[in-house]
């Protein structure tokens, strides 16, 4: 039992989903400082792999309470009023990462964030260079951003279905690469009122990152819900196949269950796609 493990349990954290927040920070702080005191010239993936490796125990324990529910519960509407209090949870957890990954990226030395975010910025500018590459209007921008969600919301599937717990790489790999645009975007901002008005004062910091974390906010929490219920189903299915569930007469309501969490994932992307294109560019 890991000493990370042992902070927190699925159930208590269906209860208080708000906790998940300090404990993906704690998560993400912890990674981050290892994996640059450790393995500096690889911390970038390296600081990924230990958040996530402290994750897998929560999210197995949480996949395996869900799966029993799925068996126990008769009602549909219980099932997923549970599994949307699991999904609330692991969206603190997640936020808890991004406010960690974005608050070091503004704080830590430019020197040391080069090097913990490489593989993050790489990214970024792969992105930007794609976007500014294609201008087209709304609505092929719309299909785009949904296909481009849709693949990733996939990965998530079957990568809890191979892997169990396997959808939280995904997911912290995204939210690296989230703290790293919010980080640089701060940055940017602080260097320009530099520029115009002097020196920032820890209230600018503060502006600046909530603007940040709801420029992103906006389209990315209704997203990552997506790709969460999408890693709930897989995992759900992988579970019960390790439990032997599926030669039981209850493994229909778990497939069942599975087939409805994919079609809400999809439709959740397909609001999350909208606001992305017609919602977020009104506030940003």
């Amino acid at each position: 039992n890991m000493a990370l493990e042992s902070i927190i349990n699925p159930a208590k954290a269906a209860q208080h989903p708000s906790r998940m927040l300090f404990i993906g920070f704690l998560y993400a702080s912890i990674a981050l400082f290892l994996s640059t005191w450790i393995f500096r010239s690889h911390a970038s993936l390296i600081m990924v792999f230990l958040t996530v490796i402290a994750s897998i125990p929560f999210m197995y324990k949480t996949l395996k309470m869900e799966e029993k529910l799925d068996i126990k519960l008769k009602k549909e509407s219980k099932i997923l009023k549970e599994h949307a209090r699991v999904i609330k949870a692991l969206l603190y957890l997640f936020g808890g990462y991004v406010l960690a990954f974005s608050l070091w990226f503004i704080v830590l030395p430019s020197g040391m964030v080069q090097s913990l975010f490489s593989a993050q910025l790489d990214t970024i500018s792969a992105i930007n260079n794609q976007i500014s590459g294609n201008v087209v209007n709304s609505g092929s921008i719309l299909l785009q951003i949904f296909f481009n969600n849709f693949k990733v919301m996939l990965f998530c599937l079957f990568f809890s279905f191979f892997y169990g717990a396997g959808a939280i790489f995904i997911l912290t790999w995204n939210a690296s690469v989230i703290g790293a645009a919010i980080g640089s975007f701060v940055k940017e901002k602080l260097a320009a009122l530099a520029l115009s008005a002097g020196s920032a004062n820890i209230f600018h910091y503060f502006q600046f990152l909530s603007l940040g974390l709801a420029r992103y906010a906006i389209h990315g929490i209704p997203e990552i819900a997506a790709y969460f219920v999408a890693g709930l189903a897989g995992g759900i299915i992988s579970v019960a196949m390790v439990n032997r569930d599926l030669d039981s007469p209850k493994f229909h309501i778990i497939l069942k269950d599975a087939l409805e969490l994919v079609l809400i994932a999809i439709l959740i992307l397909v609001v999350a796609a909208f606001m992305e294109v017609y919602l977020t560019p009104v506030f940003f």
